[in-house]
């Protein structure tokens, strides 16, 4: 049974890596948006549960993201200082901090809803991005949220996400440079241990 079960897996988990590989951006971004709204309106209650939400984003979001590019460019020049070991850790508190705030605004949800505008790509594109709209409820304005996709031998990756036409990044880039120089890289960790320590997960 065990000779049987292991080429089994492989081929799956080969199949799910060359679905992935192969999914357009626009449709990944589409099916892991819907996915996550669909389960939050079949079960509201687990907006007032942490673990469900930390484990909601660990599911379906976090395999879309390249937190190791994020981090890279939110340090951005300052990135070629840090040791090997500095920027495991960059990398390891920014995605805490992200993986916390995307936490944090499912908790706000209130049946909003997402448009997808229309795309259209090159064949050949390795960049791309996918814009949206947030439709929020009480006649609040329309929020655009874009995200910045490139192509990996692991399929399409989110590395930047522009919030009503601010983007994430490049948010990121001006204040951690701002501490970089103030204290180094060592106190651009320290600050970003201290916001996670707060609620870490």
């Amino acid at each position: 049974m065990k000779k049987l079960l292991l080429p089994f897996m492989l081929l799956l988990f080969w199949s799910t890596a060359v679905w992935a590989a192969m999914t357009p951006p626009d449709v990944l971004v589409k099916s892991t948006t819907e996915e996550v709204l669909n389960v939050l309106r079949k079960d509201k209650g687990m907006l007032n549960n942490d673990d469900k939400v930390y484990a909601l984003v660990e599911e379906k979001v976090l395999p879309n993201f390249d937190f190791d590019r994020m981090t890279q460019l939110a340090v951005g020049r300052y990135w070629r200082q840090a040791t090997p070991a500095q920027k495991e850790e960059l990398v390891k508190q920014f995605k805490a901090l992200l993986v916390r705030t995307y936490a944090g605004s499912l908790h706000a949800f209130n049946n909003q809803t997402v448009d997808f505008r229309p795309f259209a790509m090159q064949p050949d594109a390795t960049d791309v991005t996918v814009k949206t709209i947030i439709q929020q409820p009480g006649g609040q304005a329309p929020l655009p949220v874009d995200y910045s996709l490139y192509k990996t031998p692991y399929g399409w990756k989110v590395y930047d996400v522009a919030i009503d036409n601010v983007s994430l990044v490049l948010n990121y880039r001006s204040s951690f440079g701002q501490v970089v120089r103030r204290s180094g890289i060592n106190g651009l960790i320290e600050s970003l241990q201290a916001k996670n320590g707060k609620t870490q997960h």
